[in-house]
Order: structure tokens, then C-alpha cells, then sequence
């Protein structure tokens, strides 16, 4: 007898390729809806920053004469007529260069004590053991929780009490008339340094938490080893430990100048002064007028307002990406 094989069923071929065309139909139908979804998430965020561009450009300085294409323009120079304006031909009414100058120096100067003070107690915390220390740990997280606008009246008058110091302790303290004491108004009220010394007041918080979670990640072996070899507290932490933490230095830096920067409610409270505004201040006057709301000029001195927060991005993008990732892992 010869022996026959049996061919294979063609309904189990039919079947293999039937489920992969669905396999391959509902893989379409997934990437298809994810990409539907993404698509209206972009538009969604993308929508508002066209805008702006678009009334930047756009001549008509109010929102019923507003639309996505420029109307009106004859020539490439009127694309430009908010910018001239903003910044030339305006430039006495709106210094908006003295802003811009003042948001930039009091972030990068809050930006830099704000990030020493809390490295230096973040280190501290991480590193030390004394009686306090998780109550001080607990009660600065504590005080985050409440609130800005009840501290506005008290900073308030706590500035103005400096600012009055100047003029008081001459006649209440004589024999100390020899020092000039009108340097306490630079830090009073109205002043780019109480502004400072607030925005300074309000980083230590969140700030501590996070780069002290982030020095717990660093082993002590290394305290251990340079203090065997007789390094000091200081000489660790500067020669050691600080370049060990500049992830993390990185993106509390970004975010504080970032905050400061783009902070509106506590400058405005506390700055009087045209000259002395701040950018977002500055700002705010285009379009705070009951009558002559020009939101060109607004939407021009906005573009121009994110070119420093983009320049920082960039040069610490790869540190930021170090200091979020490693502090994922680590922590």
C-alpha cells in the first residue's frame, strides 16, 4: 500500500489571513485615531500662539478688526507697524526697553540667590542631622500651602517700613549718621530690590523639597571620603557635591526665572513707577485702557517677551532633561 499525505485544510490558510487583514485593519484604525487625536491636541495648542503672531503683524490694534491673515497691508513694512511702534516710536510714552531690562535683571538675579539659598538647604537637610529638622521640613512645605493674596498687605507694608527706615534711624540713631542709610530704598516699596526680596521669600519652598530629594540620591561615601581626607563642610559641597547636582540646578533655575519672569499679580501690587515695571506690567497697560486697548502692541511686546524664556530653554534643555530623568529613576 502506498501511504498518501493528506493536504492541509485551505480553511486554516483562509483563516491565518483573515485575522491578519483584521490585524492590519484595526492596527490602521488605532494609528488612525491616535493621529486624530494628536492632530486637534496640536491645533488646540498651537491656535493660541498663531493668534498672537497674527495680531503682532496685524496693523489694526482692536480685537473686532482681528482675523488669522492680516488685513489691510499694503506693503511688508505695515507687517511691522506694532514693533515700530512698540519700539521707536513709542519708546517715550512705553519704555518697554527699561521693562524688558527690569524682568530680565530681577529674574536672573532672584533665579541665581534663589538657587544658591536653596541648594545650601537643601545640602543641609539632606546631610545633617540636628534637633528641628523635620519640623522645618514640614513647616516649609506647610506655608506653600496657603495662598499668595493673604501675604499681599503684609509685604506691603513691610516694604514701605523699609523704604521709611532710611530717614528714621538718622534721627532716631545719631552717631550712626556717618553711614549713608538711603540704600534701604532700593529695597522698599516701589523698588526692583523688595521686588527681589520677595520673589526670594516665596522660592524656598517647593524649591528645598525637590533638590532635597534629589541630594538624597547623591551616596555619602563621598562626604565620608573627603572628610577622611580633611576636607570641610564647604570645600565638599562646592567641590564635590555641587557639580554632582547641576541637573537639578538646571531645572529649578528654569523654573524660578521662568516664574519670576512671567509674574504679573505681586509686581503689579508692589511697583508703582512706569520706569520701574516690570515687563509683565508693562505689558498689561496695552490693553488695562477702558478706551484705547491696543492689542497689537500687546501681541508684539509678547512675542518679543519670549525670546529670553526660549534662549534659556535652549542652552539648559540637555541639563533639564538630566535632572527630570535622573530624578525619576533615582528618587
Amino acid at each position: 500500500m502506498s501511504s498518501t499525505t493528506a493536504p492541509a485544510p485551505k480553511s486554516k490558510n483562509k483563516h491565518e489571513e483573515s485575522k491578519m487583514v483584521m490585524s492590519q485593519r484595526e492596527r490602521i484604525i488605532s494609528v488612525s485615531v491616535r493621529m486624530f487625536i494628536i492632530g486637534i491636541a496640536v491645533i488646540f495648542a498651537i491656535y493660541p500662539v498663531i493668534y498672537v503672531v497674527s495680531a503682532a503683524f496685524n496693523p489694526g490694534g482692536t480685537l473686532s478688526t482681528r482675523s488669522l491673515i492680516p488685513q489691510g497691508v499694503d506693503s511688508v513694512s505695515d507687517l511691522f507697524t506694532n514693533f515700530r511702534t512698540l519700539l521707536v516710536d513709542e519708546i517715550d510714552i512705553f519704555p518697554f526697553w527699561n521693562w524688558m531690562f527690569n524682568s530680565i535683571f530681577v529674574a536672573t538675579i532672584s533665579t541665581i540667590l534663589s538657587v544658591t539659598i536653596c541648594a545650601l538647604a537643601a545640602y543641609s537637610f539632606s546631610r545633617f542631622r540636628f534637633s528641628g529638622r523635620r519640623s522645618l521640613l514640614l513647616g516649609i512645605l506647610l506655608i506653600q500651602v496657603f495662598p499668595n493674596l493673604l501675604s499681599f498687605v503684609a509685604l506691603f507694608l513691610m516694604l514701605q517700613q523699609i523704604g521709611r527706615l532710611a530717614d528714621v534711624i538718622p534721627q532716631v540713631l545719631p552717631f550712626l549718621s556717618f553711614i549713608d542709610w538711603g540704600f534701604l530704598k532700593l529695597f522698599g516699596l516701589d523698588s526692583l530690590g523688595g521686588l527681589i526680596l520677595v520673589y526670594l521669600g516665596g522660592a524656598m519652598g517647593i524649591n528645598t523639597w525637590l533638590m532635597k530629594g534629589f541630594f538624597d540620591t547623591i551616596p555619602r561615601d563621598i562626604d565620608e571620603s573627603a572628610m577622611v581626607d580633611g576636607a570641610t563642610h564647604d570645600q565638599t559641597f562646592w567641590m564635590l557635591i555641587f557639580p554632582l547636582v547641576r541637573p537639578i540646578l538646571a531645572v529649578v533655575g528654569v523654573l524660578s526665572f521662568v516664574g519670576v519672569f512671567n509674574e504679573f499679580v505681586l509686581a503689579r501690587f508692589l511697583l508703582r513707577d512706569k520706569d520701574n515695571f516690570t515687563l509683565m506690567v508693562g505689558l498689561f497697560s496695552f490693553v488695562s485702557a477702558e478706551f484705547s486697548s491696543n492689542w497689537g502692541k500687546f501681541a508684539a511686546g509678547a512675542l518679543i517677551a519670549a525670546t529670553p524664556i526660549v534662549i534659556v530653554y535652549l542652552l539648559l534643555q540637555d541639563q533639564i532633561v538630566g535632572g527630570l530623568t535622573q530624578g525619576a529613576v533615582k528618587g
